[in-house]
């Protein structure tokens, strides 16, 4: 039988091009779950497939909504979850705290409660990935790799609710034997990434500027931070791989791991490496202080020594030709006449 894989946070970055893999990669029927008034730029390439019932579909629900849930998962009754959905952006989480906390936290309460009772009356036992982030390490010491165990340290909302995230993971996991592992992925961009983040505006902002949209001065916040980046289609490609894993027991439930790149930028620097990717020179460079976070997760340097002894995975995509990509993305947004936001 035919199996099915389940995608929260369908419409983002990381949830279509989970969507892409599986659809790419296995013969899995998929079904991404939306609210029905995200937008859809991310899918856009996926819509005929979803009218003519192509191996995809859609399922309108929402991670708050309880009932909603538990009526899409008995609907469903996927095989695998890619737990993805999420209000993914630390300095926005400073503005709308409570709505971060309550989608990231009860949301994913919300899925897993019901995972629970399924599991329980029904015999329903799917493989779930919990996806966390390495915002949880949050204010790290410098010079320190980030491994499993390093101590969380909160630095933003967003940080905050992904701890309460990752520990929901783990608990589900070990007090109920779903087969739940959280993933805690580093920093990650590459098409489709959104425009809220450092290394999208950036991009961003060079092909509005490129376009004649936007004056030759790109606007930035916080500089002084080091880390590892890595293309979110390698990241996906981790998170298929550990769900096999899983599945067949060789992943404890509740298991976490860190995702990450190999490959590490001080942030000055990959405004270097897209700057040089444009026609432009002579773009400006000037800090913005509407960009800045009371808070900075200033240094994210990863260990992926623990998720190589568990699949056969590294990065694979080199980073300046993920930052190409990721320009080039922009570029061809404003072409198709979808031009963004100046922010």
């Amino acid at each position: 039988m035919t199996k099915k894989a389940l995608i929260t946070g369908f419409t983002g970055q990381v949830g279509s091009q989970m969507a892409d893999f599986l659809l790419e990669k296995t013969d899995y029927d998929v079904v991404g779950m939306m609210r029905w008034q995200e937008p859809m730029e991310n899918i856009y390439h996926l819509t005929e497939q979803i009218n003519n019932k192509e191996r995809i579909s859609v399922y309108y629900a929402d991670l708050n909504d309880y009932a909603a849930m538990a009526r899409m998962l008995k609907d469903i009754r996927p095989d695998v979850i890619f737990h993805l959905a999420a209000q993914s952006f630390p300095k926005t989480s400073f503005n709308i705290p409570i709505e971060t906390l309550q989608t990231n936290i009860i949301g994913t309460a919300n899925l897993l409660e019901n995972i629970r009772q399924l599991k329980e009356n029904e015999d329903y036992d799917p493989v779930v990935h919990v996806c966390s982030s390495s915002e949880v390490y949050g204010r790290a010491k410098p010079g320190e790799a980030l491994a499993e165990d390093t101590k969380f340290h909160g630095a933003s909302p967003y940080s905050i609710s992904k701890i309460g995230t990752d520990y929901l993971g783990q608990f589900y996991g070990e007090a109920y034997g779903i087969k739940t592992y959280v993933t805690r992925m580093g920093t990650h961009t590459g098409p489709r990434r959104s425009d809220v983040f450092f290394e999208s505006t950036v991009a961003k902002q060079i092909a509005l500027i490129e376009a004649g949209l936007q004056e030759p001065i790109v606007k930035v916040g916080n500089l002084a931070s080091v880390r590892t980046f890595q293309d979110a289609r390698d990241a996906v490609r981790a998170y298929y791989l550990l769900s096999l894993e899983s599945e067949i027991g060789n992943v404890p439930c509740g298991e976490a791991f860190n995702i990450a790149g190999e490959e590490a930028y001080k942030l000055p620097e990959v405004i270097d490496v897209l700057l040089s990717f444009s026609t432009r020179d002579d773009i400006e460079v000037q800090t913005d202080t509407d960009r800045l976070r009371p808070i900075d997760a200033d240094y994210q340097m990863f260990d992926n020594t623990k998720i190589r002894s568990f699949i056969d995975w590294k990065p694979e995509i080199p980073t300046k030709k993920m930052f190409e990509d990721l320009l080039n993305h922009w570029r061809d947004e404003i072409k198709s006449g979808r031009v963004p936001l100046s922010r």
